[in-house]
């Protein structure tokens, strides 16, 4: 389905830099209208101006805050109906074992809380009927890392939410992708250097060629879905 204007429509959270940003950017350049969602309102009110209203809106809240997630879910359905959520944003936090307090869990459990929020949200505001559901996770989904155990717990726990929506939706027209990449070359990783070098940091995978291969999986038009793309970096 599409807009008035013709415009298929598309959520993406944590929508304002790294492969957030590119995942909007790559969308809007394939002709979607693109509701971008991130804490960031300078960067927001930058992306607003870099791409105009009729290619993407800016809405700026904590992904976690159901208020927020009902609020902004009511004003794009207005615009039409939602094709297309993912479900990017999350935040690390990187220690050993026992460096972990509350507050390191509780900034994990934010990208699991919201990925759950946004879910319903859009399925109810789509009647539960043809929608994507991409939801990023990482490779930290698939096994478990040292000095990683909450964010590897987090993880985890998408991975869970992830496949127990796919068992939920099977045979229907909502579809449930879950996306794992590798480490990518963003201030995800960059703001962590206590943990990961910079050296490592530059080996790490391109956002914008990682948006390219996730979008190339998620939007086209054969009668197929792929259900979980795994994505690993080159190592050189």
């Amino acid at each position: 389905m599409a807009t008035a204007e013709g415009k298929h429509i598309a959520i993406v959270t944590g929508s304002a830099l790294g492969l957030g940003y590119e995942l909007a950017r790559q969308l809007i350049g394939k002709g979607w209208l693109v509701a971008g969602i991130d804490f960031n309102a300078e960067r927001q009110a930058e992306l607003a101006d870099q791409f105009g209203s009729d290619n993407y809106r800016a809405f700026v809240g904590d992904v976690s805050d159901e208020t927020f997630v009902n609020d902004a879910i009511a004003k794009i359905a207005k615009l039409g109906h939602i094709d297309l959520l993912i479900n990017n944003a999350g935040q690390p936090s990187f220690k050993v074992p026992t460096g972990y307090v509350a507050a390191d869990v509780d900034k994990c459990l934010k990208g699991l809380k919201g990925m759950i929020l946004w879910s319903v949200a859009t399925l109810k505001a789509c009647g539960e009927q043809d929608l994507k559901i991409a939801n990023v996770m990482s490779t930290a989904a698939t096994r478990g890392n040292a000095n990683e155990s909450v964010y590897c717990a987090t993880k985890w726990g998408e991975k869970g939410y992830t496949q127990s929506l796919k068992a939920a939706y099977k045979g229907t027209s909502v579809k449930v992708v879950g996306v794992y990449p590798g480490g990518i070359d963003t201030d995800f990783y960059r703001d962590s250097h206590d943990y990961v070098s910079l050296d490592k940091q530059h080996s790490f995978m391109s956002p914008a060629e990682l948006a390219e291969v996730i979008l190339f999986n998620l939007v086209n038009e054969a009668n197929l879905t792929v259900s979980d793309i795994l994505i690993e970096r080159n190592y050189r």
